[in-house]
């Protein structure tokens, strides 16, 4: 669908550094957690010791974003982020040193002291990770970079799990030397990267911080809440770290019980936790490529029943005990079963990629730059509280006697019901979903010059031939802004595509003899969108063409642009003259299945014209120029 690829991203300064920052705090994180558990196996700790520890490790990391993160917001807004972001990896060093010296002598009490202060150095840095992709990524960039900052994630959290595991298998009685200069070492990496990332400005240079954390953190909460499409993809991200804690907490036990791991070995588990690492990377890199570099939220449900789906395959894969014990991977590989159970696993994190990557990408599309860092310091108090929930109900499930099979299907039920839930509160997310699923199962696009002319901010009016019913649909699933469509109130109402017409805000409009009053109202609308900085989709045409020419444009374009003369992007469509959704056929043709399943339709955009000195005459030879003789 296009030339670019999300992987270009890696090879440009404005966006490698800060990859390479994030990625190493989390591998960072991870190998400290790690080799924590190496120290205390080193020191020849009981098995009621090392549950200890695995209970309160992960509640001593994330109770600095309860208590920090609304301050930690504040802080991402005012200063300039590139500033920050050195300033939170120079904690790193700090911090590691610090735990390197606890490492170094053995000292437990001192290690988790450590991991406290990680934790506040995470809980700074979180509003800071997401909030930079709007200021170093262009609208077209924003899915493509989640995904990979996702993968990257997820990857890197696996490594520095498995990697943090070896340090003291591999280094025996240097265990501790060896775990102290890593950390320190990966700490140094990362604060030397992080100042090759170019500057930022500030959200809000001049932002009062306000040091009392439980109203800060209410106040940031109601910020969050402000528009309903960003509430409800907030939800969605802190559904996914429930779904994500839950899931991954019972594969510890269902290593041992349902693949047959062997007694005291880890390797099964991480095993399956790597196939579902991998999976969620694959997915969250896929999503730049199934939405077409826009901000598709229509892949929301569709990762969402993915999940439930293949959760709920995994349930009747094995729902029993493992037919043999003692396991290592060969072992588990080679015995009956285990590749449907691999493919669950790598599914369930691919859907979950595919899940999570378009609400990141809308929270940032959709919210004020001058909010973005405490909206996503909100989410982080919400995902922290998600996080712990998903703690306490796998604990009560497993006090009731639920297998982890059983919770596995208890998860995927539960999340097939949010995920209705979610959109049928927020028909945004569903309209989408129905709108991607009609226009990539029937076509496959081509783009030319939309990343170029389509404004990436400020208002715009986009002008195009109309050549089927399916117009709008196309040219929404092809531009990253969101498009405010007007459109004959005919097919405005058509059934079933007017509900997603109406959910999209398309403005409805009527000729001046059918109905002066709807068209006054639909100019009035438009003005009143373009006033408020968006962009506005018309079919100068007023109506399907009949012959598959284009006919000449009304005036109504120069009464627009005398309101407000914006900038206008001439667009055109090539190929859709044979569609089942044009007039070339008959109405009983039309009832055929396609010819053409799956055809080419490029997507044209030329130059913007200056609104001042655009007319109808003018953008009608534009928009013919760009189609040429593909009808």
């Amino acid at each position: 669908m296009s030339s670019h690829s999300q992987f270009s991203l890696l090879k440009q300064r404005r966006f490698l550094p800060y990859f390479a920052v994030q990625a190493l705090g989390a591998f960072n994180d991870n190998v400290y957690r790690q080799a924590i558990i190496g120290l205390l196996i080193f020191l020849g700790a009981s098995t009621d010791e090392l549950s200890l520890y695995a209970t309160l490790a992960p509640a001593i990391f994330i109770l600095p974003y309860f208590l920090f993160s609304s301050i930690a917001g504040q802080f991402a807004e005012k200063l300039e982020k590139q500033r920050l972001i050195v300033i939170t990896t120079t904690m790193e060093i700090v911090i590691m040193s610090l735990a390197a010296i606890g490492f170094l002598m053995q000292n437990m009490p001192l290690l988790l002291v450590a991991l406290f202060c990680t934790g506040v150095q995470s809980t700074l840095f979180g509003p800071v990770k997401y909030s930079v992709l709007p200021a170093i990524l262009k609208p077209e960039e924003l899915t493509g970079g989640n995904g990979l900052v996702e993968m990257g994630t997820s990857i890197s959290i696996l490594c520095g799990m498995i990697a943090g595991g070896m340090i003291f298998q591999v280094a025996g009685a240097h265990g501790p030397q060896a775990a102290a200069v890593a950390i320190v070492l990966l700490a140094v990496l990362g604060n030397a990267m992080s100042r090759l990332i170019p500057r930022m400005d500030a959200g809000a240079p001049d932002l009062v911080i306000r040091w009392n954390p439980i109203p800060e953190s209410l106040a940031i909460l109601r910020m969050a809440k402000q528009q309903l499409a960003v509430r409800n993809a907030i939800l969605g991200v802190s559904w996914f770290w429930f779904f994500g804690t839950l899931l991954t907490s019972q594969l510890p036990a269902y290593a041992k019980l349902h693949l047959g791991a062997a007694d005291g070995s880890s390797t099964l588990y991480v095993f399956a936790l790597a196939l579902f690492s991998i999976g969620t990377g694959v997915g969250s890199l896929l999503c730049e490529k199934l939405s077409g570099r826009t901000v598709e939220i229509g892949l929301v449900p569709i990762g969402a029943f993915g999940m439930s789906a293949f959760l709920l395959d995994l349930y009747f894969a094995r729902s029993g005990a493992a037919p043999a014990t003692g396991l290592d991977i060969a072992g588990f590989v080679s015995q009956a079963g285990s590749v449907r159970i691999m493919i669950d696993l790598v599914g369930i994190g691919m859907f979950a990629g595919i899940f999570v990557v378009p609400l990141f990408a809308l929270i940032q599309s959709r919210t004020d730059n001058a909010q973005m860092a405490r909206v996503f310091a909100a989410l982080n108090i919400q995902n922290s509280g998600f996080i712990v929930l998903a703690a306490l109900v796998g604990l009560g499930l497993h006090a009731l006697g639920l297998t982890g099979p059983q919770i596995f299907l208890a998860l995927a039920v539960a999340n097939a019901l949010v995920a209705v839930w979610i959109f049928t509160i927020v028909p945004e997310f569903l309209m989408r979903f129905l709108s991607w699923v009609l226009v990539r199962g029937l076509y496959r696009l081509r783009l030319h010059g939309i990343e170029k002319h389509v404004p990436d901010e400020g208002p715009a009016l986009l002008v195009c031939n109309h050549v089927s019913y399916m117009d709008a649909l196309i040219l929404a699933a092809t531009i990253p802004r969101p498009v405010r469509f007007v459109m004959y109130y005919r097919i405005f109402n058509i059934p079933v595509m007017s509900w997603i017409f109406r959910t999209a805000r398309a403005i409805p409009i009527a000729g001046a003899r059918e109905n002066p009053e709807l068209m006054q109202r639909a100019f009035d609308e438009i003005d009143a969108a373009l006033a408020n900085g968006e962009i506005v989709g018309i079919f100068p045409e007023g109506a399907l063409t009949k012959d598959g020419d284009i006919a000449a444009f009304k005036s109504g374009v120069e009464k627009i642009l005398a309101r407000r003369p914006v900038p206008v992007v001439p667009m055109a469509l090539k190929g859709m003259w044979t569609s089942m959704w044009s007039h070339r056929d008959s109405r009983m043709g039309r009832m055929r299945v396609p010819r053409r399943f799956r055809a080419h339709v490029e997507v044209m955009a030329g130059e913007p014209m200056d609104g001042t000195q655009a007319t109808a005459e003018l953008l009608e030879a534009k928009v013919r120029a760009l189609r040429g003789d593909a009808a």
